[in-house]
């Protein structure tokens, strides 16, 4: 039978060993945010922001590469399958408003928290909007709750960069 070489153990200058949770870090999180659109929550208008959109865009705006170019396709279909939206319609919306931000990141030399918030402002209404003309028709009167919703997840967006910020406090300084 033939032995496996032991392992030597690690040093006080070797490297830390790998974990997958950092690079599954910011998908997790999306994912949870998108959970909690299934809360019990008792509300006379409903005005709850897309928290899985915030905290996609929060990562986004935080870190460039935390997320993959491409990931904003299957956390939009999870969101999708939990938020009772048409399918296709967060993988579309989710997956151009990441793109839009990318074009505007790669014009723009460097950025502060106000820009970021501008960018995150513009990718939450467009979404919105969007996701508005898809599932519900033009005659229906909703405009003014949609605006208190885009409203309302705007003024949130501190809130999930602050999450994201504290999420990555870990992460070494470039």
């Amino acid at each position: 039978m033939a032995r496996l070489p032991r392992r030597r153990p690690r040093g006080p200058f070797d490297p830390e060993p790998e974990t997958i949770w950092p690079s599954v870090k910011p998908a997790v999180t999306v994912m949870v945010a998108s959970l909690l659109t299934l809360a019990p929550l008792v509300a006379s208008f409903p005005l709850l922001p897309p928290f899985g959109l915030l905290m996609l865009l929060g990562w986004r705006l935080a870190r460039e590469e935390a997320l993959p170019v491409w990931s904003p396709l299957l956390l939009g279909m999870f969101d999708d399958l939990l938020s009772g939206q048409p399918l296709g319609s967060a993988m579309l919306f989710w997956t151009l408003a990441f793109i839009a931000i990318d074009l505007f990141d790669a014009r723009l030399v460097a950025r502060d928290f106000w820009q970021d918030w501008l960018l995150a402002a513009g990718g939450i209404a467009g979404v919105l909007l969007f996701g508005r003309l898809v599932a519900v028709p033009l005659t229906a009167h909703v405009d003014t709750l949609l605006l208190l919703q885009i409203a309302v997840s705007v003024m949130l967006y501190p809130v999930a960069a602050l999450i994201v910020a504290w999420l990555d406090r870990e992460r070494s300084p470039a």
